[in-house]
């Protein structure tokens, strides 16, 4: 039986305020697994990294410090994904991981951002006034969209609002924090894998 979860995710730049901005939307964007863990009497935890190779490094130390642990590392892919996560990372990044099962690792497909357009809705609500909706792809697979892309819609739909052009840091973790599971499942399949994969480990041990 699983006694704790911990999710290593790449991203909160390096401020503390600022990863601890982004475990907080994260949390909120995941509490339903939270919830679950909390009635099955897991200890549930998320751990802000920083910068991608820092999140692979504690996710390693993590491996090594919290054995009994179901730790998970949560990174954005970068480009398309056609192999199981282990496999494309040791290709991309050339991580390695002997032994782990690929359902400890899951990829933001292709970025974060794909998560973030997936709820047009929650973006609508967080810029309010000057959001520019029709520039954001309303695509049913947002995994398929190019991280340029992604970048340059949203800096496009967001630049005549108060709240300026879409900053990652400043405004993702927010944002992250208003998203409706559901429809981001719906149109983000690796994100889909995440809640299933917690759920399954929660219920079966």
């Amino acid at each position: 039986m699983v006694s704790e979860i911990r999710i290593y995710i790449e991203g909160g730049g390096d401020q503390r305020a600022t990863k601890a901005a982004l475990r907080e939307g994260m949390g909120k964007f995941l509490y339903s697994l939270r919830e679950r863990a909390r009635q099955c009497g897991i200890r549930w935890n998320i751990v802000a990294c920083g910068g991608r190779n820092s999140t692979f490094d504690a996710f390693k130390t993590a491996m090594r410090q919290h054995v009994h642990a179901f730790n998970v590392l949560l990174v954005d892919a970068e480009a398309p994904v056609s192999k199981e996560p282990w496999a494309y990372l040791h290709e991309r990044d050339q991580w390695f991981m002997d032994g782990l099962h690929d359902e400890q690792c899951h990829l933001m497909v292709q970025c974060m951002e794909a998560w973030i357009i997936a709820d047009i809705d929650a973006l609508a609500h967080f810029y309010g006034q000057g959001f520019r909706r029709k520039d954001i792809p309303g695509s049913p697979n947002v995994e398929e969209i190019d991280k340029t892309r992604l970048a340059d819609c949203l800096k496009t739909a967001t630049r005549a609002t108060r709240k300026g052009e879409y900053h990652k840091t400043r405004h993702a973790p927010q944002i992250v924090g208003l998203l409706n599971k559901d429809t981001v499942c719906q149109k983000a399949s690796y994100c889909r894998r995440l809640f299933d994969t917690l759920i399954r480990k929660m219920e079966n041990g």
